[in-house]
């Protein structure tokens, strides 16, 4: 599989896998200065780049476990999904979860994407689905 990327920016950092077995590619922040994310706090920090991926394919933006570890930043729309249509700048939902302040500088890693096969399936509407053991049970039936 071959995903064009277009940089938008010069100094936009190309994704990087950190291991040979990693799933996830880190993706950076690219900016002009330093941003500072607030406690309990939203902010879209852009990458400078823009991708191309096979229709079939979606690119989906996952947070970094250090950073959600060490210092509670996470991706707000865990997963965010990248369809294979956009072809706008990849930006990052980012939310400070902890209490103190955290600085967002250019070049550092602020997320992951792993790329993920999915379908297309037809919609059909029928009177009746198959039963189940399971049946309608949900939201912790089985217990804890």
């Amino acid at each position: 599989m071959k995903i064009e990327v277009k940089k938008i920016s010069d100094k936009a950092v190309m994704p990087k896998k950190y291991s040979e077995h990693a799933a996830g590619y880190d993706i950076c922040a690219c900016l002009d200065k330093s941003i500072i994310l607030e406690p309990t706090s939203v902010i879209l920090v852009p990458t400078g780049l823009s991708i191309a991926i096979e229709a079939g394919y979606e690119v989906q933006v996952r947070p970094r476990s250090g950073l959600a570890l060490n210092h509670q930043i996470g991706v707000l729309n865990s997963p965010g999904t990248i369809d294979p249509d956009y072809r706008g700048e990849v930006k990052v939902i980012l939310f400070n979860f902890g209490k103190e302040p955290f600085a967002i500088t250019h070049g550092m890693r602020i997320a992951q994407m792993v790329i993920s096969k999915f379908e297309s399936p037809l919609w059909e509407v029928v009177d009746d689905l198959n039963s189940t053991t399971r049946g309608e049970g949900g939201f912790g039936h089985t217990s804890v």
